[in-house]
């Protein structure tokens, strides 16, 4: 197997499930190319990554972290990726700006699942990737049972390129591995590469079998391999390896490797695949429909707004130079630094492949591909961010922190894409929307450590509204006297329900001029000052009134008259139309994989909703969509259970429906709730 010369720094993004241990893969990954001095652990909060407050309290990774170093003369990138699929959108970005990924997972064949979704967005957007399995040293799973599971939730084939060897007096204990492809065996040295060793007997069965299923399944992408295994002719080495690299490039299968990264095993042999294999800045650039040549090209894939530097966007250089002063989309950029974790280095200039910092470029960003004309590349299209899922309504501890916490909001969203502040006006709410309660949290806590601006947080209300369901006529008469002009108005309206969704109709049968056409608009003002708040305490809808007549008086009456008038009639006459409440109902997707549809069905049904049936998910292999009515009141933690049921990968979307009549105890204590709030 032949060295390359590599002059482009290429780029490996980390990602998996949340407690894979990808955190410890970088720090592994780091001390192994002599990036760090000491090796950093979760447990400790030492490690290079999750250096945040946040990411600290929690012992997980919050945000993105970006590491340059050098394995055999050779510049890298990795970006490890929180594992929390309530912080997936960051781990979209790092992906989209990489030149290939690496899964990390556990040994745990209940949690294969978890990787459907990542396996999906690869195979979406042809992204090369490996599989390192992690936590090797304490599995207690066959191998091959554990690739069984795997595969159900991959697309593309995987290929094992290891066994592991097992200590004959444990089994559960791995001691080393052979390589499927050298076929060379290896004892694992914690913290030092590992030591080449005799193959022991026990595992040469099982290394010839794995061999020929890893050559049959190349075989299935290149045909002159297929022909010498037909002749029984055994390819040469190189051979091989040069196959594994074309189709790791295509995205045709995935290599699958075997490691512990908190002792170091299967790191180095990680980091070989990953030297030789890889395709280079410039493949991953053609892969994306990027010419070779042209202006300067970069892509921002993530927004960081930094204490004491201040907005840095970081980007992946796809073509050209960039430069400290270069004009990019119309801004200058204020500077270009490479990152290790949280330290920052200032360079003169990047080059084609860099993942770098470029500092103060205000109006940029995250998903905008920079150019010095501006000009936009198809194959760089971003995603737009996943529906929100999860909604806290939120407002500031102290009143002073209001303006405040407008700008840090908007920080945070623009950091964030997948975190979306809005101000409700049904409900008179500040509400933060994402992807779940950890998301929001994490928000909120940057909110009191980055910006100083505490909040409390409540679930957002529900925006109830009511009608009535019968009519009602009535003759209101307003007349006041406190010396001069005085004040009078008189009217009859007819109040009568209309079918739902019909809104508010307002209408007049006046002849005569008994009540003159300028003060009508004023009744119908005062009807709709009145509807904000029925007789309920919520906004009144489908319901028509209609000013029937009146009197008026030619120096007492005017428009304040008449407006007055209308809330009197309407204060008197909704009571006496049997109002009832209305709670919004929502159509609701629910998608999980096929094994979790029954379960699906359960939780909607004991959320009040009405099944509406459910189908196969379009270009989701194995996954069911479960449709329903489903009251917006119990929508609210769905996401919590929805997940908790499929294995974290469930999801859904809902949109506004209808309105529904809702009575009974459960309208009762909702109007008590509204009447108590509003004393």
């Amino acid at each position: 197997m032949g060295e390359r010369k590599v002059a482009a720094p290429r780029c490996a993004a980390l990602v998996g499930p949340y407690l894979s241990g990808k955190t410890s893969l970088l720090e592994a990954l780091l001390h192994a190319t002599d990036a760090t001095q000491r090796r950093g652990t979760v447990k400790d909060g030492t490690t290079v990554g999750d250096s945040s407050a946040e990411a600290r309290a929690r012992q997980m990774s919050t945000e993105l972290t970006v590491a340059h170093t050098t394995y055999l003369g050779d510049p890298w990138i990795f970006i490890d990726c929180p594992g929390s699929i309530e912080l997936a959108t960051e781990a979209t970005g790092a992906l989209l700006a990489a030149d290939a990924a690496v899964v990390v997972c556990e040994p745990d064949i209940d949690k294969a699942v978890m990787l459907g979704p990542l396996f999906k967005f690869l195979d979406d957007n042809a992204i090369p990737h490996m599989l390192f399995i992690n936590k090797m040293d304490n599995a207690t799973v066959r191998v091959r049972d554990l690739m069984e599971a795997l595969q159900q939730v991959s697309q593309r084939p995987l290929v094992l390129r290891q066994v592991p060897i097992r200590a004959p007096e444990a089994e559960s204990t791995v001691t080393g591995y052979v390589d499927l492809v050298s076929e060379r065996a290896y004892a694992y040295k914690p913290g030092q590469a590992s030591e080449l060793i005799a193959m022991p007997e026990t595992a040469r069965e099982r290394e010839a079998d794995e061999r020929q299923k890893l050559l049959e399944r190349l075989a299935d992408f290149d045909d002159a391999l297929l022909e010498q295994l037909l002749s029984d002719a055994m390819p040469a080495k190189e051979e091989v390896y040069a196959q594994l690299a074309r189709d790791l490039e295509q995205d045709l299968l995935v290599p699958v490797f075997l490691g512990a990264a908190e002792r170091d095993h299967g790191v180095r042999r990680l980091l070989k695949a990953l030297r030789h294999e890889v395709p280079q800045p410039a493949q991953t650039a053609e892969r994306k429909g990027i010419a070779a040549t042209g202006e300067p090209l970069a892509q921002v894939f993530k927004t960081v707004h930094a204490a004491h530097t201040g907005k840095l966007s970081l980007a992946r250089i796809w073509r050209g130079q960039v430069t400290e002063g270069l004009v990019l989309n119309d801004v200058r950029v204020g500077g270009v630094v490479r990152l290790v974790g949280q330290q920052q280095q200032k360079v003169p200039a990047a080059v084609q492949g860099d993942v770098v910092g470029l500092a103060r470029m205000e109006a940029i960003a995250t998903g905008a591909v920079l150019s010095p004309s501006g000009r936009g590349e198809p194959g760089l299209a971003w995603p737009a961010p996943p529906p929100p899922v999860y909604a806290l309504a939120l407002h500031a501890e102290k009143r002073a922190d209001e303006v405040k916490l407008t700008g840090a909001l908007a920080r945070l969203a623009e950091e964030d894409p997948a975190l979306s502040a809005a101000f409700r006006e049904e409900t008179h709410e500040l509400v933060l929307s994402g992807q779940g309660d950890i998301h929001l949290q994490i928000a909120v806590d940057r909110l009191r450590n980055r910006y100083n601006v505490p909040v409390a947080t409540r679930p957002p209300q529900v925006a109830f509204k009511e009608t009535i369901r019968r009519p009602h006529s009535l003759h209101t008469r307003f007349k006041r006297q406190s010396g001069g002009h005085g004040q009078f108005a008189d009217i009859h309206i007819d109040i009568k329900p209309l079918p739902r969704g019909s809104g508010f109709v307002f209408g007049d049968s006046i002849v005569g001029g008994v009540v003159p056409k300028q003060y009508i608009p004023a009744v119908e003002e005062g009807v709709r000052e009145y509807l904000k708040q029925g007789p309920l305490g919520f906004p009144v809808v489908d319901l028509s009134v209609t000013l029937t007549s009146g009197q008026f008086h030619a120096v007492d009456s005017s428009d304040m008259a008449f407006k007055t008038a209308g809330r009197q009639a309407m204060v008197e006459g909704l009571p006496q139309c049997e109002p009832v409440l209305l709670e919004p109902i929502l159509q609701v997707e629910m998608t999980a994989p096929s094994a979790y549809t029954a379960r699906v069905q359960r939780l909607a049904s004991g959320r009040r909703g009405q099944l509406l049936g459910y189908d196969a998910r379009e270009g989701w292999p194995g996954w069911d969509v479960v449709t329903a009515y489903m009251p917006a009141s119990e929508i609210h933690d769905l996401i919590v259970e929805l997940r908790s049921l499929s294995h974290g990968v469930g999801s859904y979307t809902a949109r506004f429906d209808h309105l529904q009549e809702l009575t009974g105890r459960a309208a009762d204590k909702i109007v008590e709730s509204r009447a108590a709030a509003a004393q």
